[in-house]
């Protein structure tokens, strides 16, 4: 069973774009997967939460709330490493990334991690690494 880790800003995209990703993952991924999400993303999303007003704050909302109610699995990450290096080091072990971010993007496919990205604000692909 594959591990696709979605990043924080791939669980905006519901309440930014009106897109269902977990209608869209399995529709992109034709074998068995769990979606999972690092610690330290449930925590960028509980700041925007706490600290912003308006559109960010109902989309990390609606992030939070879908995440518990589609059992999306929290992933303990140990020392310092950021977000983005340690989905990096994730990428490397063979999990796939789900993330909008074109930098953290570009490192992912530099290891050979694959991606799942929204497209045309729309629908997600999935760029095998």
């Amino acid at each position: 069973m594959k591990q696709i880790i979605i990043d924080t800003n791939f669980l905006l995209i519901p309440g930014q774009f009106k897109v269902d990703i977990f209608s869209e993952f399995e529709r992109v991924c034709d074998f068995p997967y769990k979606l999972c999400v690092l610690d330290k993303s449930v925590a960028e999303l509980e700041k925007i939460v706490k600290g912003q007003k308006g559109k960010d704050k109902d989309a990390a909302k609606l992030a939070l709330s879908l995440a518990k109610a589609k059992k999306v699995a929290v992933l303990k990450t140990k020392g310092s490493l950021n977000v983005d290096s340690e989905l990096v080091e994730q990428g490397k072990k063979g999990c796939i990334v789900a993330t909008q971010d074109n930098g953290l993007k570009a490192r992912l496919k530099a290891v050979g991690a694959s991606v799942i990205t929204l497209r045309q604000r729309k629908y997600l692909i999935m760029a095998e690494g």
